[in-house]
């Protein structure tokens, strides 16, 4: 007889208000394994969308991961970037699952059973908290791909969240013309340049078109941008990348900005520059890349990408108990210049 096993699930119930509850987890069918949970990374950008009320309630929690289905109503629960450890296997599983590390799309939760394609094995070499970044370096290596980037580029990133500061460090390795970063923060803005980008403006700036353009002609060679990332979560910033961008100029939007609105100045130099607005989603891979890149590929490449920057020795700046989780988003809600990567703990 199956022994009966409780786990704690954190709940989204209203606007700003997250719990912990105790559930009775189902009957484990034989091609499934349990997974006790080790760490778990709150995403600031989209679980705050939903935990201010901010998410679009008619679309889907997600259409490519199992474990959000559902709508994006209250109450619900989410997460993806979830690290746990196989403790039991059922009688359809390799028993060389017991025992090992593994990543899942999974929401917050202390237990919860996963079929194999659920999961994903955490190689020997990597860190729990370094794989705990594995769905935003995932993110950061789709927006470099979409955008493409060339030798000797301009490229200006918007925002340096942990998308945006990941994404930095990735373009940092191309031999680019300059890299210029905005942040409202001074912590990131710092961390930015530690990374490697040539510059880091805070985008409040007085005349803040005129300084990028500034530092994007430190070389002497073109005061524009090829290559404009929007990575903030704000819509408005939108118009400072129209701004920028040079003709023919590609701008990668990589933000989802849930029920917010954008309003875009395209009465000026857009339509005349020929200025591209591109979506990036990581759910999906371009169509372009569908003959060469597959799910697997592109994953054995974020593990590489994960041991090259080691972003655990970066951004973690709150580990907090799963328990205390309301307190967890409350931080990141009202004191964004104090946090990046916030961890959920369990106690094993």
């Amino acid at each position: 007889m199956d022994e009966t096993i409780k786990r704690q699930s954190l709940y989204f119930t209203s606007k700003r208000t997250v719990s912990v509850k105790e559930e009775t987890l189902p009957k484990m069918n034989a091609d499934q394994v349990l997974v006790q949970t080790i760490i778990s990374a709150i995403s600031a950008g989209t679980e705050l969308l939903i935990y201010r009320g901010e998410a679009p309630t008619q679309l889907p929690t997600d259409e490519t991961i199992r474990a959000l289905s559902g709508k994006l109503t209250f109450p619900l629960k989410y997460g993806y970037s979830l690290i746990g450890r196989v403790i039991k296997t059922g009688t359809g599983v390799d028993p060389s699952w017991l025992n090992k590390t593994i990543f899942s799309f999974h929401p917050h939760e202390s237990h919860f059973k996963a079929t194999l394609d659920e999961i994903i094995e955490i190689p020997e070499d990597i860190i729990p908290e370094d794989a705990v970044f594995m769905s935003n370096m995932e993110t950061a290596f789709t927006l470099v791909m979409d955008g493409q980037p060339m030798i000797g580029e301009q490229i200006i990133i918007l925002g340096q969240g942990i998308i945006g500061l990941l994404l930095t460090a990735l373009l940092a390795q191309f031999p680019l013309g300059r890299l210029i970063t905005l942040d409202c923060y001074k912590r990131r803005r710092e961390i930015s340049v530690s990374l490697g980008a040539h510059a880091s403006l805070d985008p409040a700036l007085p005349n803040v078109l005129e300084h990028l353009r500034s530092e994007l002609n430190a070389t002497g060679m073109h005061p524009r941008a090829d290559l404009v990332y929007e990575v903030s979560g704000n819509p408005d910033a939108l118009n400072q990348a129209i701004g920028v961008a040079g003709f023919n100029g590609r701008i990668v939007i990589g933000s989802w900005y849930g029920t917010k609105i954008a309003n875009l100045r395209l009465g000026g130099s857009f339509h005349r520059s020929r200025i591209k607005l591109m979506a990036s989603q990581v759910s999906t891979i371009a169509p372009r890349f569908h003959g060469q890149w597959t799910s697997s590929r592109r994953i054995w490449q974020v593990w590489n990408m994960l041991r090259m920057i080691r972003p655990s020795c970066h951004f973690i700046t709150h580990r907090i108990p799963f328990t205390e989780a309301a307190k967890a988003y409350e931080l990141l809600d009202k004191s964004p210049d104090k946090t990046l990567q916030v961890i959920l703990t369990f106690e094993s």
